[in-house]
């Protein structure tokens, strides 16, 4: 049980101690799950105390929330590099969709996502803002591509939200969603770069000014 009597310590989002905890407590959720995962040995690997442990997060359930929360802010800043770059509609979607593929293709990605689908029950709060977030950070600059794009003669594109989820759909079913099923027993047959370049022309065949 966490001590009653311990006064949480400051903290800030540089603070060491607390960072270390959210990095220790990670492996363990991530590869036991949270009924399996315990506190004493999360403290003892970021080099405190269970009772500091216990003032920066309560309770176990408060620091598996954090360790969602900072995965996700980790995913908000990968994602903040998978930006628009300048040139042709093909250069651009293709060094967009390369970034976008090796981020979804990380086994810690797809780690986090099993975590929090297991645990959805438990922590549907959690899990719902971890995903809401999820795809505003994907979408939002692939979104702002095509809409340049399209404003360029480019692409002629009705309804940008969809276009842009069809090309993301090409990428995630067999980079992502094929292994977080199968558990990695089962991988693309095909290399990152063919499964965006095919995606990329695909696109390209249904949406690029003729």
């Amino acid at each position: 049980m966490p001590p009653e009597s311990q006064t949480p310590p400051p903290s800030s989002p540089e603070d060491p101690r607390k960072a270390a905890i959210l990095r220790s407590a990670r492996k363990p959720f991530m590869s036991a799950g949270y009924a399996a995962t315990r506190i004493e040995p999360i403290a003892r690997e970021a080099g405190v105390s269970t009772a500091t442990l216990y003032a920066y997060f309560p309770s176990k359930e408060d620091l598996f929330a954090a360790v969602i929360v900072d995965a996700a802010d980790d995913f908000e800043r990968q994602m903040s590099h998978v930006g628009a770059v300048g040139g042709p509609a093909r250069e651009r979607l293709t060094q967009f969709m390369t970034a976008y593929a090796g981020f979804m293709g990380d086994p810690f990605v797809r780690s986090v996502f099993r975590l929090v689908m297991a645990e959805r029950p438990r922590f549907r709060d959690t899990a719902m803002k971890f995903f809401d977030r999820g795809r505003s950070d994907f979408g939002r600059p692939l979104m702002t591509a095509l809409m340049e794009l399209k404003a360029s003669g480019e692409l002629v594109i009705d309804k940008p939200s969809w276009a842009a989820g069809q090309l993301m759909g090409m990428i995630e079913h067999p980079i992502f969603f094929m292994p977080l099923v199968t558990g990695d027993e089962v991988q693309a047959a095909r290399s990152i770069e063919q499964i965006v370049s095919d995606a990329v022309e695909t696109f390209l065949a249904r949406y690029g000014a003729k």
